[in-house]
């Protein structure tokens, strides 16, 4: 366990001893994940979106069960079940409450109440500002070299812009894997940084060895952003099921679209009209079309073939560019260890001033 530690905004916040977090990826965030993340000094967040109801609750009791540190749970704002979610986090004592899509003021209100600390994810400025004048505790701000469902501003323009606009803790991701980062996001005025990437290639993780394998295989160029998937730009690994995807005509999307939709539908136990709702709010104004609209039902099983199955051929990962920089699977341990003394001798190795 590594005795150097950062003092932060973040730090003081959720009661943890590093300013990282470790993110809330479907599939990939379960229990062994985040229990061995928070044992480490970081904030891990159960990803919760592609569980059922029932078993986010025994995946909270589970992390508590393997580690007395505090750590967070991910949810969809506006999932069907959003408000059953809350009342787990709420009911289980769970520290922090992470969102994709920002919460509403009388959700971000009801989890204050209970003791909560509120920590959304945005994309952009204006949404730093809209959740953080509602009560938002802090913001997880990724910039477009982050994996998964990313936008186009990149993390050293987003980041200071959202610095300059909010006066809660702003958590930088988007292109973080050492502890020079971490140094370079402080400088930028952020209270810590969250991986995603990084956390998913340890051996702490549970994704099969041999995505991993594709993972470390990857160069820079190797991952891509692509609206194929639910029609919203998405970054992962270039495999030959992306390139498939690309070159696919709306009638074999609107197929895939379905069989997904319907194994996604058996494997969570929501019902036709509740998937069809939360892919409508996959919109956001969007024009997107109905067999986009299915497609949201794609992002989780097509991940989960990859993830959970280890089917590189059938599924998709997602990935942020930082993948071309790894090439090891240390434990949260060591990683946290690593990236920490890294920090440290970045820190001294910067020039004196006088």
């Amino acid at each position: 366990m590594s005795d150097v530690t950062i003092a932060t905004p973040l730090t003081e916040l959720v009661g943890v001893r590093h300013p990282v977090v470790q993110t809330g990826m479907g599939w990939v965030a379960g229990p062994r994940l985040v229990s061995a993340t928070a044992d480490a000094g970081a904030l891990g967040i159960l990803a919760s979106a592609t569980m059922t109801v029932e078993e986010l609750r025994s995946a909270v009791r589970e992390v508590k069960s393997r580690t007395g540190a505090p750590f967070g749970v991910n949810l969809r704002a506006d999932a069907g079940d959003a408000t059953e979610r809350v009342r787990i986090i709420i009911d289980e004592g769970v520290k922090v409450a992470s969102f994709a899509l920002a919460p509403s003021r009388e959700l971000i209100a009801r989890l204050k109440d209970a003791g909560v600390v509120v920590i959304p994810s945005i994309g952009a400025r204006r949404h730093a500002e809209k959740v953080a004048a509602w009560g938002a505790d802090a913001v997880i701000v990724q910039g477009g070299e982050g994996g998964g469902h990313t936008g186009s501003v990149a993390t050293t323009v987003l980041l200071p812009q959202v610095v300059n606009a909010v006066d809660i803790p702003v958590v930088a991701a988007g292109g973080f894997h050492d502890g020079r980062g971490l140094v370079a996001a402080l400088a930028y005025g952020a209270a810590g940084i969250a991986m995603g990437t990084r956390f998913l290639l340890t051996c702490d993780s549970t994704v099969p060895d041999a995505v991993k394998a594709r993972y470390l295989a990857a160069a820079v160029t190797d991952v891509t952003v692509t609206t194929k998937v639910d029609g919203l730009p998405h970054r992962m690994l270039r495999t030959e099921l992306v390139d498939a995807l690309e070159r696919s005509g709306r009638a074999a999307s609107l197929s895939r679209a379905v069989r997904h939709a319907a194994a996604f539908r058996r494997e969570t136990g929501m019902s036709w009209a509740q998937m069809v709702r939360d892919g409508l709010a996959m919109k956001h104004g969007k024009d997107l079309t109905w067999s986009q609209i299915l497609l949201a039902a794609n992002t989780p099983m097509l991940l989960k073939a990859s993830m959970v199955e280890g089917r590189t051929d059938l599924g998709v990962m997602a990935s942020g560019q930082v993948a071309g920089l790894i090439d090891d699977l240390p434990s949260c341990a060591e990683l946290l260890d690593r990236l920490m003394a890294e920090a440290q001798a970045a820190i001294r190795a910067l020039p004196a001033t006088g």
